[in-house]
């Protein structure tokens, strides 16, 4: 009986041992696939805030028809940016001065 324990116990440990390994191949095999997965999941978040917001859509669209594109995109990166800031601004504790990235960092978008 006691043998069958110890064989049982040598069994397992291999057994996670072997797991591990998979583990980490796995998680090597899978490293390529993490950029595609987070484009997929940022397509996936903007179609479902699209979803909840149908008059954000639809200011968007009005605004390419009524204005010239140059100017709609401009105002939009502008958007952008105030939008990003209050994010930021939210998410820093009443108690604490923000963590600015800098300037540079916080404008290259609108390039």
């Amino acid at each position: 009986m006691r043998y069958r324990s110890e064989e049982l116990a040598a069994k397992r440990q291999r057994l996670v041992a072997k797991a591990a390994v998979q583990r980490v191949e796995l998680a090597h095999q899978m490293q390529p696939w993490r950029e595609r997965m987070a484009v997929a999941d940022k397509g996936i978040s903007l179609v479902r805030t699209a979803g909840r917001h149908p008059l954000l859509i639809a200011g968007a669209a009005l605004l390419l028809v009524v204005w010239r594109p140059r100017r709609t995109i401009k105002v939009l990166q502008y958007g952008w940016v105030a939008w990003q800031l209050l994010r930021e601004l939210r998410a820093q504790p009443l108690n604490t001065a923000p963590q600015w990235r800098g300037f540079k960092n916080l404008f290259k978008s609108i390039g």
